[in-house]
């Protein structure tokens, strides 16, 4: 029989509808009922793709008797962490704190005030590898509470007490102020050390696409000239493109590389990582013009639009790792790996064995039971590409038949922000006019859906409908910068607007006095400690991100309220910068632009004039830091929406391009070529 979660709209608590556990979602009723029992809370907390999620639901949450045991001595929590990123981040902070790792499934058991006293992440059904099982976990709990539940309660207070403890103002610099040139100087040589010079990236394994490092490194070089900046986004956008992290046949990334190698990665496919990394590469071809960057930055876009593009026109979170390999189990990888076997069978012995050596496919295989994850390792000679195009079609063609991994289809605010600002950059770089259209169907589902009467905006939604829970500063921040982006792209000023409305309620919401940010709305549900993370995770962080769309919004506004606070905002920056660029990679990428103005360009030209595209397309060209673009028309209603375009008069009867710095504007330029040249850091 379905138990509470039948009713909620998120996938991933709809994967947990038919368990026999008693599930609540989380709610004051959830935490009422614990106290009407006087028994303890158990949290678990995933999301729809985790793999180790659905391994430890089928292991545990379909049992039967753990099921019996839990329903009798707890009231048990299910959390879509996607959903809920405040009560995920305060949570996995005390994890993190108690245990120094984290990760999902994250197992927390609370008092029935939501206080954490013992932690834990996946738990087996039967102890291994020096685990306790999760039977054992329950038991020891359960003994706990009913025998010694003062100590629990002080165990409890003090973590409480711990995190409220916690705070950042003081790592703030007394002055607030950006990093100074010195100051990334320092960065990069910190990103220098980390760097794997052998097989790209940062670190070891398991290791993680560094998307808002490498904008920093691109910036940086853009600004400084420095060739080790560039040198380390080559090498690692190569090696990722090579490596079996990409989907050769159909484009896109998956989450992580299990090894340092980029070779068989964690397979799930997250819209945030392939909208980071679309971005990236785009990035990479505008400051190099390298094809391998235009390719991946192409395929990348058609992925998201071809696999996540839901029927309202925003995009889905996720595909999952796991999905039938046609026998009935549900297995990780199954939809992507091939054996040489299954190759000859779709093309071939000739076509099969030209495919064996190109995609790196062997006998021993490079993943599990003798299959191999497509790569693209270094080949001598010239490849006959339409026998390729060909393979790849055949193989397209064939895996298309394999039962497909699942697809969360909620539509989260911050990560379509992020796939706005994408798309509509490689549209525009790459004369793909409907990917910028996919990029203004997400804005207008955004707008219509997620936003309210008071601009405030809705974290999910799903089939047209809003989700319950309120956004959080990251949503407001990327969603800002995706809209700002596209007005960039499009010429189209109501874009600023609505990003001004959503920057005002991050002023007004989430920032403090001393230039601070917290990751929720100061009229939102009160937790155990309210979350404040300036560090990147998978996603820029929402105070980084917020600084960044705070500046490019001031860049074409000319706000200095909105300037200052971008510029207190990054005074975390200079704090960590120098000690975490890896973790502070998006700031890092905003201080650059600070640094340089940004440089602001307005466009002024008759719509549809090839001269006033001719400008548009090398001001969006330019690989200045963070730079912002305005496109209009004199007398346009548009140019009162953007006051960069205010009072930019046409030269000689004809379009033309003003660059300036804090609205200071050189004399302007009619030639496309030298508004390049003007814009090359």
């Amino acid at each position: 029989m379905p138990n509470r979660l039948a009713h909620e709209t998120s996938p991933y608590l709809l994967q947990h509808a038919d368990n026999p556990v008693d599930w609540w979602p989380w709610s004051a009723d959830a935490f009422e009922e614990a106290r009407r029992r006087g028994v303890p809370v158990l949290l678990s907390v995933g999301y729809s793709s985790c793999h180790w999620c659905h391994v430890m639901a089928h292991e545990s949450f379909e049992d039967q008797a753990t099921a019996a045991l839990l329903n009798e001595h707890f009231v048990s929590v299910k959390v879509d962490r996607e959903e809920r990123p405040d009560v995920d981040a305060v949570y996995m902070e005390a994890v993190q704190a108690a245990t120094g790792q984290g990760g999902w499934p994250m197992t927390v058991f609370l008092t029935p005030d939501a206080e954490p006293f013992y932690f834990g992440t996946y738990f087996p059904p039967a102890p291994r590898h020096g685990m306790p099982s999760f039977g054992q976990v329950l038991e020891g709990v359960r003994s706990a509470w009913a025998d010694r539940r003062d100590e629990v309660g002080e165990v409890a207070g003090r973590i409480v007490a711990d995190l409220a403890g916690r705070s950042l103002t003081d790592s703030l610099p007394a002055d607030r102020r950006p990093p100074r040139p010195e100051e990334l100087h320092a960065a990069l040589m910190g990103l220098t050390r980390e760097f794997d010079a052998v097989r790209g990236g940062f670190g070891g394994a398991p290791k993680f696409p560094p998307s808002m490092a490498l904008e920093f490194l691109l910036r940086h070089h853009a600004r400084t000239g420095s060739a080790g900046a560039l040198e380390m986004v080559q090498a690692t956008c190569e090696a990722m493109a090579r490596g079996g992290i990409y989907d050769q046949l159909g484009g896109g990334f998956a989450r992580y590389a299990v090894d340092a190698t980029w070779t068989v990665p964690h397979f799930e496919k997250m819209l945030y990582d392939n909208a980071l990394l679309c971005r990236t590469y785009a990035h990479l071809w505008r400051a190099t013009g390298s094809d391998l960057a235009r390719r991946i930055a192409v395929e990348t876009a058609d992925f998201m639009v071809r696999e996540l593009r839901t029927e309202q026109g925003g995009f889905a979170s996720a595909l999952d790792a796991d999905s039938d390999d046609g026998t009935g189990r549900h297995v990780e990888g199954a939809y992507y790996v091939w054996t040489p076997e299954q190759l000859r069978a779709v093309l071939g012995e000739k076509d099969a064995e030209f495919a064996a050596t190109y995609f790196g496919v062997t006998e021993e295989g490079t993943f599990e039971e003798g299959a191999s994850v497509l790569q693209l390792p270094d080949t001598d000679g010239l490849v006959d590409a339409e026998r390729l195009a060909d393979v790849k079609e055949r193989l397209l063609a064939a895996r298309a038949e394999r039962p497909r991994p699942g697809r969360d289809d909620k539509v989260v605010a911050a990560w379509n922000g992020l796939a706005i600002a994408a798309l509509a950059e490689t549209g525009a770089y790459f004369d793909r006019p409907d990917l910028v259209q996919a990029a203004t169907d997400a804005a207008d589902l955004l707008v219509r859906v997620h936003m309210d009467w008071q601009a405030r905006l809705h974290r999910t939604s799903r089939d047209g409908a809003p989700g319950a829970n309120s956004g959080v500063l990251e949503d407001y921040a990327d969603v800002a910068e995706g809209f700002l982006t596209l007005a960039s792209v499009t010429g189209e000023g109501v874009w600023v607007e609505f990003a001004g409305f959503f920057l005002d309620t991050v002023l007004l919401q989430f920032t403090t006095e001393d230039g601070a940010l917290y990751d929720t709305a100061a009229d939102a549900e009160a937790l155990i400690r309210r979350p404040q993370d300036p560090t990147d995770n998978a996603t820029p962080s929402g105070w980084t991100a917020a600084a960044g769309a705070l500046l490019s919004y001031a860049a074409l506004t000319g706000s200095d309220l909105h300037r200052g606070a971008a510029e207190r905002a990054l005074g975390i920056v200079t704090a960590l910068g120098g000690r975490a660029p890896r973790f502070i990679g998006w700031g890092l990428a905003v201080a650059e632009a600070a640094l340089d103005g940004p440089r602001e360009i307005a466009v002024v030209g008759p719509q549809g004039d090839p001269a006033t595209a001719a400008l548009h397309r090398a001001a969006l060209l330019g690989t200045a830091p963070g730079a912002v673009v305005a496109l209009g028309a004199p007398g346009s209603d548009d140019t009162g929406e953007v006051p960069l375009l205010k009072d930019r008069p046409l030269v000689d009867g004809g379009p033309a391009a003003y660059v300036c710095r804090h609205f200071t504007c050189e004399r302007p330029t009619t030639d496309p070529d030298e508004l390049g040249d003007r814009l090359r850091g």
